[in-house]
């Protein structure tokens, strides 16, 4: 029995060194420094404003030539509309956009012009969650979502999951920035659940202690098997 039980402190030794052996000092900012790096307005607004990607539906009474519903948002946030020529549209809501269009088509062309904006198609904005959640994958971005209900829509964390690393990635005028957030704190309300904003990427770590205790605890049948027959 002595030795079963000297051979299990052994084992668990070296999964414990073999699960530490692997990991690296995390220097990403944490706490109020966390928060400053991961602050910034979504581009994923309310349903009235108009974004990158969207497709404009255009109205114009009397008008057939400018009346489609495929005026698409170029990278500019713009779109070209004849007669009125290019219109910044991006980020402003769609009643904006119809008295600019309104004022430029009946400044010079049409006699009072009744013009209608909609948008008829939503560009799908999406961010992704990985490392130690049931179900990792790409969700879509809505406005609200936080980095609570990004890791509720990736099933929750996994028993092994390092709680205090839990990392959001995400790229601001072309450079990658990121930041590591307590997930403890912040689901028992000692720290306030940041932002998701589309293309952002969540990614949670592993616990090497909470990994190799999982690992001993399915080697265990092995060592009760071995005794029994030894």
């Amino acid at each position: 029995m002595f030795r079963i039980l000297a051979l299990m402190a052994l084992t668990l030794s070296a999964l414990a060194t073999s699960g530490c052996g692997h990991g690296r000092p995390n220097s990403l900012p944490v706490g109020d420094a966390a928060y400053a790096v991961m602050s910034g307005k979504s581009d994923v607004l309310g349903d009235d404003i108009v974004r990158t990607g969207d497709h404009l539906s255009i109205r114009v009474m009397g008008e057939p030539e400018l009346t489609s519903d495929a005026y698409i948002v170029d990278g500019k946030g713009a779109i070209q509309v004849p007669l009125a020529g290019e219109l910044v549209v991006g980020g402003r809501t769609t009643s904006e956009i119809r008295d600019e269009l309104t004022q430029r088509l009946g400044g010079r062309y049409i006699r009072s012009p009744q013009v209608s904006v909609g948008v008829s198609e939503r560009r799908r904005t999406t961010f992704a969650v990985e490392g130690d959640v049931r179900e990792p994958g790409i969700f879509e971005a809505v406005p609200g979502t936080t980095l609570l209900s990004a890791i509720a829509q990736a099933k929750s964390t996994t028993d092994t999951a390092k709680l205090d690393e839990v990392m959001i990635f995400r790229v601001k005028a072309g450079e990658r920035f990121g930041a590591r957030f307590n997930l403890s704190d912040i689901r028992e309300g000692r720290a306030s659940d940041p932002m998701i904003l589309s293309g952002d990427t969540v990614v949670v770590g592993r616990s090497g202690l909470k990994n190799t205790w999982k690992q001993f605890l399915q080697a265990v049948p092995l060592f009760n098997l071995f005794y029994v027959f030894k």
